[in-house]
């Protein structure tokens, strides 16, 4: 027989009732100022794939109900916990005071780099993702306890914010 591939009914997916049921990750992630609903959905779409805790939504990003986020989303902004928050900065100290480690995705003088990260187990991640064009904030980094980064073999220095979300958190979840 071919490698035939599985139907929808075949994967055995939770329900969105029954994914809010499932242990906690550690992990939540931060969007900042994300201006691209699609990029936005699909964050949903990866939070909830890696089953991350919650997405804060910060600054311009859009929030849900929204035709755009769906449409990349397919559902998962119904599933995976979120919030909004005026300023990228309230978020990050929240966190900080919950007990994250807060992670810039970012590319910085002092940068760690992921292929050389191992996560901590039973230690909370918030990992932010910023702006398509001008990346985290400098005072989101200032206030991070470090920041991670993708090592990139090519021309281009950067990758699109929702890959760069599916390779990081497919990462920490490798590894917790």
């Amino acid at each position: 027989m071919h490698n035939r591939k599985l139907l929808n009914i075949e994967l055995g997916r939770v329900s969105a009732a029954e994914y809010k049921e499932l242990p906690d990750s550690g992990i939540v992630i931060v969007l900042d100022n994300i201006r691209s609903a699609h990029n936005v959905g699909s964050a949903f779409r990866t939070a909830d794939s890696f089953k991350i805790d919650k997405v804060w939504l910060c600054g311009i990003c859009a929030v849900p109900p929204s035709a755009e986020i769906h449409k990349s989303a397919l559902g998962a902004e119904d599933s995976v916990d979120w919030e909004h928050v005026g300023d990228t900065m309230d978020a990050v100290r929240r966190l900080k005071e919950d007990g994250y480690t807060i992670v810039s995705a970012e590319q910085t003088m002092d940068s760690v780099m992921l292929d050389t990260f191992v996560p901590e187990k039973g230690r909370k991640y918030a990992v932010v993702f910023g702006n398509e064009v001008a990346g985290v904030s400098q005072e989101v980094v200032d206030a991070s306890d470090f920041a991670l980064e993708i090592p990139q073999y090519g021309t281009k220095h950067s990758l699109n914010v929702s890959v760069s979300m599916g390779v990081i958190l497919w990462h920490f979840r490798l590894h917790l």
